[in-house]
């Protein structure tokens, strides 16, 4: 049991170096706050995507061409080097899925595009072009902050929808309006129509809608390079299950004979692959963040080791009036613990506020997490016994008789 002028006389000490102990509570707050954040933001992150998939709906099924290896190029299953690729599917074939798929209610295929894109002959950064249909909108729960999104009758329009940042970057670049503004991708001008509303940073979608321009899809595949449909979300019909969903399409796709296959996801596979995902991101940034917890158990015993140094003559004088080594041991340990809490404490404050920061910026909804208080918390002591340990056994193995005649 820990008695009350054990705690009066560790206050006692580490209050007459002021110095150390200050340095090495600022090496237990960085350790420990580094671990809390980290913890915290891989936490807020999982909570943010599960969020916003929910808001997208739990009835979306994503229809990826099936490669000749299993996946796309330069992926692990990738296609070896002569191997065939599947055969991409037509977009007239991938449109007809509502009607011959009844467990389908609305499809949304898109194109990836490439090449230099410029506003008034300068380059702009983060963003990337897309051809997709008008369905695209709703089914990916977007929503316009100004202007229309493209229609069936923009087909041979050059007509073009930007993401926020992309209108922030235009606006920086000096565009006094954003409808009507002409956007240059490759050779290919284009006018833009409208503006979609910002949308929180990651999530479940496979892009990034802030940093999209997006283009009919009829227009994308005859002006973007190389230029073929690789990926499709689907909305499942009102009253179909998304297995009963899959199989239709699985069977609508075989019907259409050899060279067409298609890879079909559902949410429970995705939510299942992105809560292992995160499992492992949150565990990496924790073994990250130890790093420096490791560096400031360091920097407490450093100054327990000075401490013992110090107050060798204090050592011998208790051990001359019959103090045991286990009453120097405790003693030692006790200001390790407690300099370990109070910068644990700290290291707290420091590891919420550092997650709050970053959510807020990242426009998250913050998150508190209780486990990282507790992980907090028992680090704090852990850290405090396991470097303390060292110097507090040091100074109760120290010779009386020779600490007494120490200056």
């Amino acid at each position: 049991m820990i008695h009350p002028s054990h705690l009066k006389e560790a206050a006692r000490s580490l209050l007459a170096s002021k110095q150390r102990t200050v340095l090495a509570l600022i090496g237990i707050v960085i350790g420990i706050g580094s671990v809390i954040a980290m913890v915290s933001v891989g936490r807020i992150v999982q909570e943010e995507s599960l969020r916003q998939f929910k808001e997208m709906g739990t009835d979306i099924l994503t229809i990826d061409k099936e490669f000749g290896g299993g996946g796309p190029p330069g992926m692990p299953g990738a296609p070896a080097a002569g191997a065939a690729a599947k055969a991409a599917l037509r977009l007239d074939t991938i449109l007809a899925i509502p009607s011959r798929c009844p467990g389908i209610a609305a499809v949304a295929p898109s194109v990836r595009g490439s090449g230099d894109i410029s506003f008034t002959g300068k380059k702009l950064e983060r963003c990337s072009p897309m051809g997709v249909t008008a369905s695209f909108l709703n089914i990916n729960k977007l929503t316009m902050r100004e202007g229309r999104f493209l229609s069936d009758l923009d087909e041979q329009s050059r007509y073009c929808v930007i993401g926020s940042q992309v209108a922030a970057e235009l606006q920086k670049q000096g565009a006094s309006q954003l409808l009507g503004s002409k956007i240059r991708i490759g050779d290919n001008l284009f006018t833009v129509i409208g503006v979609t509303s910002e949308v929180p940073q990651g999530g479940m979608r496979r892009f990034e809608p802030n940093e999209m321009i997006y283009v009919h899809i009829t227009t994308g595949l005859r002006v973007f390079t190389n230029a073929e449909i690789q990926s499709i979300t689907a909305r499942v019909s009102n009253g179909t299950t998304n297995n009963d969903a899959r199989d239709q399409v699985m069977a609508y796709v075989a019907s259409l004979g050899k060279g067409q296959a298609v890879r079909i996801t559902s949410p429970e596979e995705i939510i299942a692959q992105m809560e292992k995902q995160m499992q492992m991101f949150t565990l990496l940034l924790g073994a990250i963040g130890s790093i420096s917890l490791i560096v400031g158990g360091v920097g407490v015993m450093n100054v327990m080791l000075v401490s013992v140094t110090e107050r060798r003559r204090e050592i011998g004088i208790r051990r001359a009036l019959g103090a045991k080594r286990g009453d120097i041991r405790g003693q030692f340990l006790i200001e390790s613990v407690i300099l370990s809490l109070i910068g644990g404490l700290f290291g707290i404050i420091f590891g919420i506020g550092a997650s709050w920061l970053i959510a807020h910026f990242a426009k998250w909804q913050f998150a508190l997490s209780f486990s990282a208080i507790l992980l907090g918390v028992g680090v704090s002591n852990a850290v405090g016994i396991f470097f303390g340990y060292y110097p507090a056994r040091q100074a109760s193995l120290l010779d009386p008789i020779v600490a007494l005649k120490s200056d």
